[in-house]
């Protein structure tokens, strides 16, 4: 008997391995930078639009950098240039 599934098995997440992208923060499971997005976010992208750019992210890869991006950087993450200006 199977079971019918509501959503993924689990939940994107963004990791830092050292054996992909140099250790950078990616979506788990992938090759994109958990930056990249953010960058996109931040330009004004659509989710649609990043999901045609990045056709390997998960369904909820979109909201795991958002949820990384607010732990990280804090609640203004969107506004903030705190990554390109080191601050």
């Amino acid at each position: 008997m199977g079971s019918l599934k509501s959503g993924p098995a689990t939940k994107a997440e963004i990791v830092s391995d050292p054996t992909v992208m140099s250790g950078d923060p990616v979506v788990k499971g992938t090759r994109v930078p958990a930056e990249t997005i953010i960058a996109y976010l931040r330009a004004g992208h659509t989710p649609r639009e990043i999901f045609e750019d990045y056709p390997s992210l998960p369904i909820d890869g979109i909201d795991a950098v958002i949820r990384w991006a607010e732990a990280t950087y804090g609640a203004e993450w969107r506004s903030s240039e705190l990554s390109a200006s080191g601050h």
